[in-house]
């Protein structure tokens, strides 16, 4: 290792800074987080930081460098424009032993400052080793997605137990099985979601217990239209957790290769007249799963309650007593639409929009048709592959003109996707044509005109097509 990592304690430590600009404003914020004593030397300071010692947070020493202002520090960082006088500091602070670092000069420097991500207590630092700084700025931009605010309350929360657990726990590999089971699944979550009461208790009880075994949970979770770049960062956290996953036939192939490896992978797809296992069946299923102590992640296409049964399915978890949350994705009409280049809304097409599912349960048709065709609003139709000739023909004979706008989106917002735009007249034809299958949502209204002017969405030749009626 070029540079050994270690954290420093500063608070109340005298620590210096040398330049009045941007630079040293950077390094200034860092060292006063840190409650560092701070002296800033420089001739003019930048208005931040001019602002900073008004209020009396740091101490601005006018004037130029001199050796003399070492004495007693802990830290020194030189962060002028000038690389003489930088490694002037450095020369000097290295004859005092003192720390130093010398911005943007790693040979000059006895430590670097790395990409931090802060959720005190707990910190996460990542170096380059002062040779690609913007490379450690961007694993760090990665990790930021994948640690959520709330480890702080969760560091600061399994902190207050600490010697309880030790005295409950003399066998360290005892101690260490405990600490994992409590710092994953409902525990943590109740902690990281704010209802610390809760969580303390149950704390309280897991250590009289000595340990009991771990306590299931079920996690409904939108995995959005498809790309994997639109997942919440809760969403991507809960599927590299969970020990079973339940999906279904909207979960693209490219959002399951980021569910853990090792995870139990059971499908529950659904299709018309054709369910994988049905809807009673998968209910009981995860209440089965989570009193087996398992982390059970419900993966919907979506967004769970949008046409997702999610209702459902968690009232037979708060029926049974089974711990759940619920964790909203995009939902697939927000997505189709945006990169198919369709806005829902626009004040000089739509005021409205309206969500509609493309059949029931026994495959009939039955919407309020007089309020979907009214006019200035958008329809999307969730499920109406296999009915599209009959839901555009619905929609005319109940009054709207046959050549409203009208498209189909397939595989929304993954390099699969295909767009088809015609009329109500014309879209069953083109998306036989064209083979548009499920998964797919058909929008009706004047906003789809906007599609040949908007449609942004290019990733290759081969993908992300929308095709134009001639």
């Amino acid at each position: 290792m070029e540079f050994f990592p270690i954290f420093l304690k500063l608070r109340q430590q005298r620590c210096l800074v040398v330049g009045g600009g941007e630079v040293a404003l950077r390094k200034t914020r860092l060292l006063l987080a840190a409650g560092a004593s701070l002296w800033v030397v420089a001739p003019e300071l930048a208005p931040e930081l001019a602002e900073l010692a008004e209020s009396g947070e740091l101490e601005h020493v006018s004037g130029r460098y001199s050796p003399a202002l070492l004495d007693g520090l802990r830290l020194v960082v030189a962060a002028t424009d000038d690389a003489e006088v930088n490694r002037a500091v450095a020369a000097d602070a290295e004859a005092r032993g003192i720390l130093v670092n010398v911005v943007d000069d790693a040979e000059a420097s006895r430590y670097i400052s790395p990409a931090i991500i802060d959720r005190s207590p707990l910190m996460v630092a990542v170096a380059s080793g002062g040779s690609v700084p913007v490379l450690a700025r961007s694993i760090r931009a990665r990790l930021e997605s994948l640690i959520p605010a709330g480890y702080g309350r969760l560091a600061r929360f399994g902190s207050s137990f600490r010697d309880a657990v030790k005295a409950r726990f003399p066998d360290v590999d005892a101690r260490r099985r405990f600490w994992e089971t409590v710092l994953e699944g409902p525990l943590a979550d109740a902690v990281m979601n704010g209802d610390e009461a809760a969580a303390r208790a149950e704390m309280e009880a897991r250590i009289a217990a000595g340990g009991a075994d771990r306590a299931g949970a079920v996690y409904l979770v939108g995995a959005g239209p498809g790309n994997p770049d639109l997942l919440t960062f809760r969403a991507l956290r809960l599927m590299q957790q969970a020990d079973v996953v339940l999906y279904d036939k909207l979960v693209a192939p490219e959002l399951l290769e980021l569910v853990r490896r090792d995870a139990e992978r059971i499908y529950v797809g659904k299709a018309r007249a054709n369910h994988a296992l049905p809807q009673d069946d998968i209910n009981q299923l995860l209440v089965d799963l989570a009193r087996q102590g398992k982390r059970v992640l419900r993966l919907k296409g979506g967004d769970p309650f949008t046409f997702g049964r999610g209702g459902e399915e968690i009232a037979t978890l708060a029926e049974h007593g089974i711990a759940f949350e619920v964790v909203p994705g995009i939902t697939s009409a927000s997505g189709a639409a945006a990169y198919a280049g369709i806005p829902l809304t626009h004040r000089d097409y739509a005021q409205s929009v309206t969500f509609v599912t493309g059949h029931k349960q026994d495959g009939s048709i039955d919407l309020d048709w007089q309020a979907l065709t009214r006019p200035h609003q958008t329809v999307v139709v969730y499920m109406g592959v296999s009915t599209a000739a009959e839901l555009c023909q619905a929609f005319v004979d109940n009054g709207r003109a046959a050549a409203t706008p009208a498209a189909a989106v397939e595989w929304a917002t993954t390099e699969r996707q295909r767009a088809v735009c015609g009329t109500l007249a014309t879209l069953p034809g083109l998306m036989a044509s064209h083979g548009i299958a499920s998964p797919a949502l058909i929008i009706v209204g004047e906003v789809v005109e906007l599609a040949d002017k908007l449609a942004w969405y290019r990733r290759s030749e081969n993908s992300a097509v929308t095709i134009q009626e001639d």
